[in-house]
């Protein structure tokens, strides 16, 4: 058997963490087998779903690189194939029309709510069998049974069982003849012969629903694989209403895809005591067997720690192609400075993100006009400047510019004063770089370049004088 799986989000809202780890492991589940992994987007919802919603989950998974081999299918485009197999069930006896009022139903609902009784639809269009126009306006449900119980081996759960009792005939039509998400998704995963179907246990509830649906129609019953929810730090589930960031905001924040996919499959999944995956040993280790059943808790630092250790960890080259849209976003014309590559090589191990590494790298490529107000007290007081302008001297004499002649230079600058290297490379630094945080210094200075570090430390000194 060939396994295939999907991923089928609704477009109501940008893909979170939670429904890029459910795509990650369907998507895995069917490169670990050779299958195939299908892309669909249910947006029966007319209301909610949006076209930007659409695009902003599609450029997610092309950012984390979950290919797909089939897809994207769209379920409003597949309206003619729902309406044609519940028109048959009509035929059939497997679903009838329910002429019930919205005034009967949630009268029915507050009895049973007044009952303490979980509310359901009674049946009673199921039983009636008095005649209507044609045109009278009625919803098309489900015939579910009432005797038995829907069992079903979910891949992580177990054991699962659901009386039909507890169910009622849901709705699979409504009145404007468009089909609902529990029968779309039930047609779709039979023509897509879907095998394996991996999803949140928010869907639980349907799965008994859905199985019922597929045994009417005589179809496949696909096997079944819900993990736990991701849980904010407050407990909550993540969702856009409690700020979850979407996957799209993690990129815009700085993050590698691959410390992104790295953190969401240990959310639920482990190998061992393993922590550093590549996708190619995500793609031979997965399985749904060491999916745990607990849900997991956001853990910001910890994601932070996986990319840093991705970007000082890959090819800089690789690293260079992500920090090229955070530098371009940034506005920096690279023109005036050092390439990526050597942005990457002095800042990866200060930096958390390319985001970060992008605004550390502004003094490299534009000039500033002011200086960090806490580094100026510091580091620029009047005390500074002899240090500064000795400094400036010595730089200004170098023919070679090299980092070893600039770092040599700082030594005897200091030597000269009698003083610690601190005291002339901190003004120095901030001089230069508007703050008091940056990578070496002589290296800095090395790329910053003579001209432009001499420039900086002239408007550092008359900064000074100012004060003075």
């Amino acid at each position: 058997m060939k396994i295939k799986t999907r991923f089928a989000p609704s477009p109501t809202g940008y893909l979170h963490l939670g429904g890029a780890r459910t795509a990650l492991y369907s998507w895995l589940l069917a490169r670990h087998n050779n299958g195939e992994f299908i892309l669909r987007i249910e947006d029966t919802d007319l209301k909610r779903s949006t076209k930007e919603a659409v695009q902003v989950i599609i450029d997610g998974m092309r950012w984390l690189n979950l290919d797909w081999d089939k897809g994207p299918y769209y379920q409003t485009e597949r309206f003619d194939r729902y309406n044609d197999i519940i028109n048959h069930m009509l035929k059939q006896g497997t679903a009838y029309k329910c002429y019930c009022s919205k005034e009967r139903l949630d009268s029915l609902r507050q009895i049973s709510m007044a009952k303490g009784i979980k509310p359901k639809y009674d049946g009673y269009c199921r039983d009636n069998h008095l005649h209507h126009s044609p045109h009278e306006p009625h919803v098309v449900r489900f015939l579910n049974p009432r005797e038995g119980s829907v069992i079903f081996i979910d891949k992580i759960r177990g054991y699962i069982e659901f009386s039909n009792q507890e169910l009622d005939d849901l709705i699979i039509r409504r009145t404007d003849s468009s089909p609902t998400y529990n029968f779309c998704v039930v047609i779709d995963d039979w023509d897509m012969e879907i095998t394996h179907v991996i999803r949140g246990e928010d869907h639980l509830n349907n799965t008994p629903r859905q199985i019922n649906i597929l045994k009417a129609l005589g179809a496949p019953i696909p096997e079944y694989a819900h993990v736990s929810m991701i849980l904010n730090n407050h407990g909550q589930k993540l969702s856009k209403r409690h700020g979850t960031s979407g996957v799209i905001e993690y990129r815009n924040k700085g993050y590698l895809p691959e410390a992104i996919l790295n953190y969401i499959v240990r959310m639920g999944w482990s190998y061992g005591d393993q922590e550093i995956f590549s996708i190619d040993e995500m793609k031979n280790f997965f399985t749904l067997d060491n999916i745990s059943k607990s849900a997991s808790i956001l853990n910001t630092k910890k994601l932070q720690w996986l990319n840093q250790y991705y970007i000082k960890h890959m090819s800089p080259k690789y690293i260079s192609i992500h920090l090229a849209w955070h530098i371009c976003n940034a506005g920096y014309n690279t023109n005036n400075g050092p390439n990526l590559l050597d942005i990457i090589q002095i800042l990866a191990g200060r930096c958390n993100t390319l985001k970060e590494m992008a605004e550390q790298a502004h003094y490299f490529y534009e000039d500033f006009t002011e200086f960090e107000t806490e580094a100026v007290k510091k580091y620029l007081s009047p005390i500074a400047y002899k240090p500064l302008e000795i400094i400036s001297e010595k730089l200004a004499s170098i023919v070679d510019w090299t980092v070893k002649n600039i770092s040599n230079e700082i030594k005897s600058a200091a030597n000269y004063l009698n003083v610690k290297i601190s005291e002339v490379s901190m003004p120095l630094r901030v001089a230069v770089t508007g703050t008091s945080k940056s990578s070496g210094i002589d290296i800095t200075i090395y790329y910053i370049g003579q001209q432009r570090s001499l420039k900086r430390i002239n408007a550092a000194l008359a900064l000074i004088t100012k004060h003075i």
